[in-house]
């Protein structure tokens, strides 16, 4: 279900996995069906799958344990930010409560808000 309310501006939804883990493998598929259900209701979402050792310039200085980890942030902050596990409708639940609920952004450590700023401003 698509919350009424959605951001007016960009919202990134991420996905932070690693070549070599098998469950981001099969995660891979479950992001693009959950990002397609989403998207037409929200038009400018952004989806990144980011390969953390690929792509470690713009992950920083963030220690990614868990795979896969989600980010989903827009332009007032980060909305949520943590692993999931990889089915469907726990990605649909995150993405939705993360759209609905009306209150600023919680506080985030600050290397998860400076990965944000970094992946805002990545044109990829």
């Amino acid at each position: 279900m698509i919350p009424p309310q959605s951001p007016a501006g960009p919202l990134w939804l991420a996905c932070l996995c690693a070549a070599w883990c098998r469950t981001c493998d099969g995660y891979a598929p479950v992001l693009r069906e959950v990002a397609s259900a989403f998207e037409a209701a929200l038009p400018a979402l952004r989806v990144r799958w980011i390969d953390i050792e690929d792509e470690a310039d713009l992950v920083g200085d963030l220690d990614v344990e868990t795979f896969p980890t989600i980010a989903v942030l827009d332009e007032r902050g980060v909305r949520f930010f943590g692993p999931l596990t990889p089915q469907p409708e726990t990605l649909r639940r995150v993405l939705g409560a993360t759209l609905a609920e009306a209150a600023a952004a919680a506080a985030v450590p600050s290397e998860v808000e400076a990965f944000a700023a970094r992946l805002r401003s990545d044109r990829r």
